[in-house]
């Protein structure tokens, strides 16, 4: 077995600790091209806003009342028993506040929280320094949890259950094993693909929370709270406007606020009115729905190349020449949702209201079928 090199707590500098604005995204480019304006993934531009943007406290997160209100009860009962809450689990689609809820948890807990994802800890020896260096109670948020690898993943077994970790010293016959006590931490994940995560993984949680997309009138008060903070004015028949076309998403919400902000300023009087709106947001290729240039695409393709489906994902892809986890986490999750598109045991397949929304006039199987007779 492979010598590990334990990091040594108090040798560790700060510039040692790992970063996590550098970790909680990797800086991977879109083979697609596909636009920024509706991506899942944050730019660093985003970042730095959406912290500004993002609610320190639980009474200041809109939408997810019922995910909010069991949540609160889990915080007030581990403050009362003075212990740090169950590990939990955060899954659901990019964009809808797993990173702002862990965030909260921490400072509802009154602790300090260490921020990393999945594919940024590579070694077993990068997860012993990051634990090593949590105190009683603080949280440590691993963003795309179901990332982690095999080693590292066996290593967090131990360390969930029994707040310890064991490593192995030397090689051969003169192999140890040294067992290392934690401090009691709480371990926060996030996910987008739930059911990657291995059962062992999965059955140490004690906190279970799925986040699903947002209803219009929830992005109404978070577009209204996000432009007050910005110092933008903005109508409420405009805010209405833009969160119609925002995929049930605060982080699309927020980014597509910016883009009409910046609209406006140049086009108009820097006021944004519904109808400045819906010439910004079209300027955008952005439909009264929220589709982008790509879901129009995957609907094109769907229909033009492969007769309207079933189609499996990856064919998609390749003919997108995308990644198949980009139509998968981004475009087919919204397109489900509104009922543009539809799973079956054959693969993905359009529905009858893609058609109508698209203003295509039948679909290839009733063209088929009007043939045969």
């Amino acid at each position: 077995m492979d010598k590990l090199q334990i990091p040594n707590p108090k040798s560790q500098t700060k510039s040692q600790i790992p970063n996590p604005k550098s970790q909680i995204n990797s800086n991977k480019t879109n083979p697609g091209g596909r636009e920024k304006l509706i991506t899942a993934k944050e730019t660093d531009d985003d970042q730095i806003l959406n912290i500004s943007l993002r609610p320190s406290r639980l009474a200041d997160f809109i939408g997810q009342k019922e995910l909010v209100e069991n949540l609160k009860v889990s915080l007030e009962a581990a403050k009362k028993r003075s212990e740090p809450i169950d590990h939990t689990l955060l899954s659901g689609p990019p964009g809808l506040g797993k990173t702002s809820l862990a965030h909260i948890i921490a400072h509802e807990m009154g602790t300090k929280i260490t921020a990393t994802s999945g594919p940024a800890i590579e070694r077993a020896g990068d997860l012993i320094g990051i634990l090593t260096n949590l105190a009683q109670g603080d949280i440590l948020f691993i963003d795309e949890i179901h990332r982690l690898s095999k080693t590292v993943e066996e290593f967090i077994y131990p360390a969930m259950e029994n707040f310890e970790i064991d490593f192995v010293i030397d090689k051969g016959p003169y192999a140890k094993t040294i067992k290392f006590n934690l401090k009691h931490f709480t371990l926060i994940g996030a996910t987008t693909r739930a059911g990657l995560l291995t059962a062992p993984l999965r059955s140490r949680f004690g906190i279970f929370h799925h986040l699903d997309f947002y209803e219009a009138e929830d992005l109404v008060k978070i577009l209204t709270r996000s432009a007050k903070l910005l110092n933008i004015s903005i109508d409420k028949d405009a805010a209405e406007e833009i969160a119609r076309r925002s995929r049930g998403s605060p982080r699309v919400a927020n980014r597509l606020l910016r883009r009409v902000r910046d609209w406006v300023q140049v086009k108009r009087d820097g006021k944004i009115t519904k109808e400045a709106a819906e010439e910004a947001l079209k300027s955008h290729g952005i439909d009264k729905l929220g589709l982008d240039n790509i879901d129009r695409k995957v609907i094109n393709i769907i229909r033009e190349s492969f007769g309207g489906g079933p189609v499996g994902v990856e064919s998609i892809a390749a003919t997108l020449n995308e990644e198949p986890d980009t139509i998968v986490d981004v475009v087919e999750p919204f397109l489900l949702k509104i009922g543009l598109l539809k799973r079956t045991p054959r693969g993905r397949e359009l529905t009858r209201q893609a058609y109508e929304h698209m203003g295509f006039s039948r679909t290839p199987k009733e063209t088929q079928e009007k043939g045969l007779f």
